[in-house]
Order: structure tokens, then C-alpha cells, then sequence
């Protein structure tokens, strides 16, 4: 699937995205700071992705984890510095919403910032958040 907007790509075809920009931008993020190449092109052959391009360059990224039939888990979303304040993860969030296949999904994600964009699409804080757990490996 695409969308387009003026100069601006939103694709869910992997064979578009650019790998050195993802694990640039991924390697440094607070949130999976010093991810391996390996770990991200893994990452990327088990999700769904949506990549973001302006004129055929990539700048910007997201990524969804699921079963196709009751949830997704939203991670590794990102917007280049040069390109953030146009809109563009709230248009990205927009595709999202509009794909016929996770659309309809219960979402999750984990994050510090960005409470507000994630809330203008129907996300809120998990009303127990004392029923959810997580396993690190050791």
C-alpha cells in the first residue's frame, strides 16, 4: 500500500526501505540505543512496516509487530530532526489507521513523549498498568 502527499511516500513496501538510514537512526534512539544492523533487518522481516520518503529518500520510519487478527505492538517510530514540525508522523499515524489490515486492531506501544500525537489517534494510557509485565532477557 501507498500514500502520497505532494513530494512525500508513505509505503508499506519493504523493498523501499533504507536500511543504513533505519539503523542510523535506530542505533542512536534512546529506546534501542546501539541496535545491531542484524537485530534491525530481523526486526523488519517480522513486522509490518511503513516507510517514509521524501523525493526517494527515506526520513522517516515505523513499525508493527502483530498477529493480523487482534493487535499490533508500535515501535520504532521515527521522523528525521530535518523533517520533524511538517506533520509527518501525524500523517504517518493517519496510514496507519487507514491500513485495512491494522487499522481495526487493538494498538499498544511503549513511550516517554509524544502522549499527545499517539492520543489524537485513539491510544490512552492502559487503564491497569499494573497488569502488564515484561520479560528482559538476563
Amino acid at each position: 500500500m501507498e500514500w502520497k502527499r505532494d513530494d512525500y511516500l508513505v509505503s508499506t513496501d519493504k523493498s523501499l526501505l533504507q536500511l543504513e538510514v533505519i539503523h542510523g537512526f535506530l542505533s542512536g534512539a534512546y529506546w534501542c540505543a546501539g541496535r545491531r544492523m542484524d537485530t534491525v533487518k530481523l526486526s523488519i522481516q517480522n513486522s509490518e512496516c511503513l516507510g517514509l520518503y521524501y523525493q526517494g529518500t527515506q526520513i522517516g520510519f515505523m513499525r508493527m509487530v502483530t498477529d493480523y487478527a487482534t493487535m499490533y505492538w508500535l515501535c520504532d517510530v521515527f521522523v528525521v530532526d530535518e523533517y520533524r514540525g511538517k506533520g509527518l508522523a501525524k500523517w504517518m499515524m493517519s496510514c496507519l489507521m487507514d491500513h485495512p489490515k491494522l487499522g481495526r486492531l487493538n494498538g499498544y506501544l511503549s513511550t516517554t513523549h509524544a502522549h499527545g500525537l499517539y492520543r489524537q489517534y485513539g491510544f490512552e494510557s492502559h487503564p491497569h498498568p499494573g497488569k502488564i509485565m515484561i520479560s528482559k532477557p538476563l
